[in-house]
């Protein structure tokens, strides 16, 4: 690899998974903010959080790694999210539902606020709880 090859390496590459490039900081962060689109949706409430981190992510992850990684966390943890909505929307007829639907509605807006914020810092996160279906 030449100098120039080194050079002109983008910092959002480096294996650290620290980022510099403030474009990529700022997509990766529009990934997870995007996750909370399901609120928007009132047509498709249920796959609405999917829908963002998934058009962020085709679109930019092979111009950056950094928003590589974020965008399938984030896809991962909206997959899950979504999982977990339906299971607790299934036991709201034996009443249990009632308090854990909620409960993870917040947990989804909670998480996708830190992992904004440290996104936008140039830093890694994973999200607690989250299958990981795609690596």
């Amino acid at each position: 690899m030449t100098e120039t090859d080194k050079s002109n390496k983008k910092q959002s590459d480096a294996p650290s998974g620290r980022c510099e490039d403030k474009d990529a900081c700022t997509w990766a962060m529009l990934c997870h903010v995007s996750g909370l689109s399901w609120m928007l949706w009132w047509i498709v409430p249920m796959v609405g959080g999917i829908i963002g981190p998934l058009i962020i992510w085709q679109i930019k992850k092979d111009q950056h790694s950094f928003v590589d990684q974020h965008g399938k966390e984030a896809l991962n943890f909206q997959i899950s999210m979504l999982i977990y909505g339906v299971i607790a929307g299934l036991l709201m007829m034996a009443c249990i539902g009632i308090f854990l639907l909620p409960l993870v509605m917040i947990a989804d807006v909670v998480f996708v606020t830190i992992a904004a914020i440290k996104a936008g810092q140039g830093e890694s996160y994973r999200y607690p709880a989250t299958i990981r279906f795609i690596s």
